[in-house]
């Protein structure tokens, strides 16, 4: 895969369109994932600003500072035919940007904007109603192209590789935070440029499905929930759960564990294009009440995910909208026992033509180690 396969040249006439059908006058993007989905720039958010401005009619143009001009210049923008707008210390970029512009009723700023970006531009277009560019990005990221789906398997198989190692650095007497060390090195020999996340829970702060990592000393006949990810140096995420068992876990917790795979592998199998996003919620959901355990599976079944860990479609009770191929989202079951102990099962699935494909395949099996 090279850029030019997961930005190509088309998504920017793609998403110009999909600003004029939504009956916006422009888009405002701003670093972060919407400037990066658009044009491949990975900007540095500074309080100077660099925004991409897409017109619904006209010429898409880059506000940098000059400073980062180079920059922008050598990134994949540059294939974009775009005009870089530079900007000195001393100028106004906000006006420049909206002179530009002209007069102008409804603008879409990036999901991620600053309030500091947000509320200048509100200064420069007065008369312009400001709504989330996410209104008419939304189609376009959660349709995943063949190149991203690539990307996102390549990024499963570099975490898989992780989970592998788990075992040799997880055991009795080490903190959770020394093995969270270990695996966040890992993730980087492993192709991930950033480390997004490491949660290591064991015991009792295995009952929080967000726990990070702390000095607690893991103890022998423990479980952990091991929840990791990162950033692959073309923008794609990684994320995967595994729960593992450091000698023989209590007996009520692998009985309710068991539960846990069923329905994790049940809502996978449930994947298929025309089901509705809150079936395969329900899938694992039905599965883990029908077992008496209902009450701690306390959050949704799933978010998509592509170049941020967290983005739609979420799988999660309410959202009626029907899969097509494309989506990637993880499906992550979990069971909490406050104060006592928990389990989490998550894999990254893609919707095909016909059914889901995986893209973490590590045992899904209790590791005890």
């Amino acid at each position: 895969m090279t850029s030019s396969d997961l930005y190509p040249v088309s998504r920017l006439a793609a998403v110009r369109e999909a600003t004029a059908k939504a009956g916006l006058d422009a888009l405002l993007l701003t670093p972060g994932p919407d400037l990066r989905y658009v044009s491949g720039y990975e900007a540095k958010p500074l309080e100077r600003l660099t925004c991409l401005v897409v017109p619904a009619a006209g010429e898409a143009y880059m506000m940098v500072p000059r400073l980062e001009l180079p920059a922008a210049q050598a990134s994949p923008a540059s294939r974009l035919g775009l005009e870089f707008v530079a900007w000195d210390e001393t100028d106004d970029p906000y006006a420049i940007a909206a002179a530009r512009l002209g007069r102008v009723a409804k603008v879409g700023l990036a999901d991620r904007m600053w309030a500091m970006s947000s509320l200048r531009f509100r200064q420069v277009l007065p008369e312009a109603e400001q709504v989330l560019a996410g209104s008419v990005l939304r189609e376009l990221r959660m349709r995943k192209s063949p190149a991203e789906t690539a990307a996102l398997r390549e990024a499963g198989e570099a975490i898989d590789s992780v989970h592998r190692r788990v075992p040799e650095l997880l055991r009795a007497g080490r903190t959770e935070r020394e093995v969270g060390r270990d695996i966040a090195e890992a993730i980087l020999a492993a192709g991930h440029e950033t480390v997004d996340f490491v949660i290591v829970a064991s015991g009792a702060n295995a009952a929080s499905p967000h726990h990070d990592v702390s000095d607690r000393v893991i103890q022998a006949g423990e479980p952990v929930v091991v929840d990791i990810g990162g950033q692959l140096h073309n923008g794609y995420c990684s994320d995967s759960t595994r729960t593992y068992s450091v000698g023989e876990p209590p007996a009520d917790f692998a009985a309710y564990y068991e539960v846990l795979r069923r329905a994790q592998d049940a809502a996978c199998a449930a994947v298929r294009p025309g089901v509705s996003c809150e079936s395969i919620d329900a899938v694992a959901r039905d599965i883990i009440a029908e077992a008496g355990y209902g009450e701690y599976f306390i959050h949704r079944t799933g978010h998509g995910i592509g170049i941020e860990t967290h983005e739609e479609p979420y799988i999660v009770a309410g959202n009626g909208e029907p899969m097509e191929p494309g989506f990637a989202f993880s499906v992550e079951p979990g069971i909490y026992l406050p104060g006592r102990h928990g389990a989490r099962i998550e894999d990254i699935v893609v919707c095909g033509e016909n059914t889901g494909e995986r893209l973490n395949n590590t045992p899904r099996e209790l590791v005890v180690i």
